[in-house]
């Protein structure tokens, strides 16, 4: 029980004894003592005990210490508390989350340590954190466990998570936020040294964010959040999309067909870039795409030119088997930043439409009406969409277009498609609906494009006041 009811006496000296000096105090009617070899050792204890109580902090009855002296005896070390908060978030967490969770936790707890001294390789501790400790599994009695806890790890991760075990800092040592700064620093860099890609150290930081006010709010671990009053600032970021390297029109329809004479596997794969290109899907999307999700006109000749729709609920992100419930590759889970269940319809024009009943009339679809799959079945993975791009890239782009970032990746396509939206003249909250956007982060990508449409609605307004007159 925590008490202001605090009495000290004057330091006795007691003879013959190996600690002479002896403070006493009494918290709350309860004795407590300690003896020290030097007088000075014994007048410093006391003016702490005496400053703490002047400075407002109450007095543990129980033990004698005042209450900031003993959170901090009490406190668990970064490690302890970093291990707990991934198991906790486990079960309420998408596979990708939990994977960027143990990510980022990876870099920033080898950053809170007292000493450099023996410490392993950097690459060795990331990876004994990500996949060792960070990562949950089901224990013997059922319960969520680390990895290494229910497994045996290889002797250099068990050497690493013993090293950090034992030189991790306590929680409380943050109480002073300058700490903190080495963990931001080491967040802002690849392990090679160079600047951390934007995307990368703003996701971080997140995670980051959120395990801190965990660390304040919920546990009550720190008196206040270290992120919030550290002298340190992530550098500056530009979401705009480069658009000098998005494809245009010609260059996404020769990319597509560079990809559908790339043998068997290309001729299976090129309606799946299709599905990039034309309906601005998301590679997750476009993975769980059933027979269906697909409303497609007849296939006559007065159809021809009818469009066709896709209805979709639901992603399959590709992450690591370690981090998915049932250890598959990739997670079924709702469309992205929208409650599970929800559904996005997207017009499909008549090039999209040819493209998906060729593909079902060739290839069929798997057992549950996936019109994608892999060789056995399972979800399509990014290694084989991503190589048969790139030799899409060499057969397309000149040799200087193939150096450069122009339609570097298979999304470049979702920003071409999204990119022809708005050039053609699409209201932007139409766009926004179609590419599963808010208006928010359409403006904050395609700003450049949006920007430059505004002659072409300065003309239409001035029209329209022309009229009125």
């Amino acid at each position: 029980m925590l008490t202001y009811d605090v009495d000290f006496w004057s330091i006795r000296k007691r003879s013959g004894r190996p600690k002479p000096f002896e403070v006493r105090w009494f918290v709350g009617g309860r004795s407590h003592s300690k003896s020290f070899k030097l007088k000075t050792q014994a007048e410093g204890r006391l003016s702490e005990l005496m400053t703490a109580l002047r400075e407002r902090d109450q007095f543990d009855q129980e033990t004698g210490l005042p209450a900031r002296e003993l959170a901090a005896l009490n406190s668990p070390t970064w490690y302890e508390h970093a291990t707990a908060y991934a198991l906790m978030k486990w079960p309420r967490a998408a596979a990708k989350h939990r994977a960027s969770i143990a990510e980022s936790l990876a870099v920033v707890v080898p950053a809170l340590v007292t000493t450099r001294r023996g410490a392993p390789k950097a690459k060795t501790l990331r990876a004994a954190l990500y996949q060792w400790t960070f990562r949950a599994v089901s224990g013997p009695d059922g319960e969520l466990v680390a990895r290494h806890v229910a497994e045996e790890p290889p002797e250099d991760i068990r050497a690493a998570l013993s090293w950090l075990s034992e030189h991790s800092m306590q929680v409380s040592a943050l109480e002073n936020p300058e700490l903190l700064r080495p963990a931001l620093d080491v967040l802002s860099r690849r392990m090679d040294g160079r600047k951390a890609a934007e995307n990368t150290l703003r996701r971080k930081l997140m995670v980051l964010s959120n395990f801190l006010r965990y660390t304040v709010e919920e546990k009550g671990l720190l008196s206040a959040n270290p992120l919030q009053r550290v002298d340190w600032s992530p550098p500056e970021t530009d979401d705009e999309i480069d658009f000098r390297y998005v494809p245009g029109p010609a260059q996404a329809r020769a990319l597509i067909d560079a990809v559908r004479t790339a043998g068997p596997r290309g001729e299976h794969m090129a309606a799946f870039f299709g599905c990039l290109y034309y309906a601005a899907m998301r590679p997750g999307e476009i993975a769980s795409l059933k027979r269906s999700n697909c409303t497609l006109p007849p296939d006559t000749e007065e159809a021809a030119d009818q469009w066709g729709e896709l209805l979709f609920g639901e992603s399959r992100p590709e992450v690591g088997g370690g981090w998915t419930d049932d250890g598959t590759s990739y997670e079924s889970r709702g469309l992205k930043r929208r409650a599970r269940g929800a559904t996005r319809s997207v017009p499909i024009p008549p090039a999209l439409v040819k493209m998906l009943r060729d593909h079902i009339a060739a290839y069929g679809t798997a057992p549950d009406g996936r019109l994608f799959r892999a060789a056995r079945g399972s979800r399509v993975r990014s290694t084989e969409y991503c190589e048969l791009w790139s030799a899409a890239r060499v057969k397309v782009l000149t040799e200087q277009e193939a150096e450069s970032p122009l339609a570097d990746v298979p999304y470049s396509l979702r920003h071409a498609g999204v990119s022809l939206w708005i050039k053609s003249g699409v209201d932007p909250a139409e766009v926004a609906a179609r590419a599963g956007h808010s208006i928010a982060v359409l403006y904050r990508f395609y700003a450049k494009i949006l920007k430059g449409d505004q002659g072409r609605s300065n003309q239409l307004i001035a029209k329209g006041l022309a009229d009125d007159e």
